[in-house]
């Protein structure tokens, strides 16, 4: 990777947060592990490929691209960096169901972008997952666009910051659960996979990163309504951590008292009025958000 960089004279851009894998080993992994299709053993390629179409963000020099390229039947490819292009000119000569879109994933209609792309020649409709080594500047945005505006996917795996994994797949009343770990729970279930060491990098960055797993629900558990509310009362709730729910939800509910809310919220969830968000489930979040949706 790194010689293939040197060649076309490739200058990291510290404003995209580049960190390139460089041991094969943890792409391949990814690689088979960011579905629940069944792979034969890391070094035995399928003799058919899965039917999925896979949107990679960031594929760098496109060490990871490959080893997707190998499996899937179509992998999509978003790059922000144009600088790459040669790069992956280069890396990719040898598959011809790879496409490479130099934009930034942040300004694409995922909805109509991925719609046309998930079409094959035979008629056929290729399922759609996430694979993605993400920039830890962007991470939490990057994840909360594709969880809002495609709910097709079957998954999302991407490779993040380890201490941000600890909180995307974490559980309701621990120290690292946040507003994000609530809000990935009303598309779908957070699993870690593994830890990447960053040594496994170059640049090599000063954290290690790990890779987790994100299984959309197969079939609607909240409605496009409750997932609105819910969202709203989630943001509050953790913007004000140290203050209690009722507390911190007097602004987003002007019109009910304080007292009133602490009411609501013990005589829906049956907790306790000075309960503080942090200690709630997504779904707690979301029967009281319908609640105080109905007295407004």
């Amino acid at each position: 990777m790194s010689n293939l960089l040197q060649e076309h004279d490739f200058k990291f851009q510290k404003k995209y947060g580049q960190n390139f894998l460089q041991d094969v080993k943890i792409p391949r992994r990814i690689a088979m592990e960011c579905t629940n299709f069944t792979f034969p053993d890391a070094d035995a390629l399928p003799q058919k490929k899965a039917e999925t179409l896979i949107l990679e963000i960031g594929p760098g020099a496109g060490i990871l691209t490959k080893e997707l390229a190998k499996r899937f039947e179509k992998v999509v490819a978003v790059e922000i960096d144009t600088s790459l292009e040669p790069v992956l000119k280069d890396a990719l000569s040898g598959f011809d169901n790879v496409e490479v879109v130099f934009s930034d994933i942040m300004e694409i209609n995922l909805r109509k972008f991925l719609d046309s792309k998930r079409k094959t020649d035979d008629g056929r409709t290729l399922a759609v997952s996430v694979c993605a080594n993400l920039p830890y500047y962007i991470t939490t945005p990057i994840i909360m666009k594709l969880l809002e505006e495609y709910p097709d996917f079957d998954f999302i795996t991407v490779m993040v910051q380890k201490e941000v994994a600890l909180r995307l797949c974490t559980s309701a009343g621990t120290a690292d659960y946040g507003a994000i770990t609530a809000q990935i729970n009303l598309y779908g279930k957070a699993k870690r996979l593994f830890t990447v060491p960053s040594g496994c990098f170059y640049p090599r960055p000063k954290v290690d990163s790990a890779v987790i797993r994100i299984e959309l629900y197969k079939t609607q558990t909240y409605t496009q309504k409750e997932i609105s509310l819910t969202s709203k009362i989630i943001k509050q709730a953790f913007l004000m951590r140290r203050k209690t729910l009722a507390n911190a939800l007097c602004e987003v509910y002007p019109l009910i008292s304080k007292q009133r809310l602490g009411q609501i919220i013990a005589q829906t969830l049956g907790t306790s009025e000075q309960v503080r968000g942090e200690a709630l489930t997504t779904q707690q979040f979301c029967e009281l958000a319908k609640a105080l949706d109905a007295i407004e």
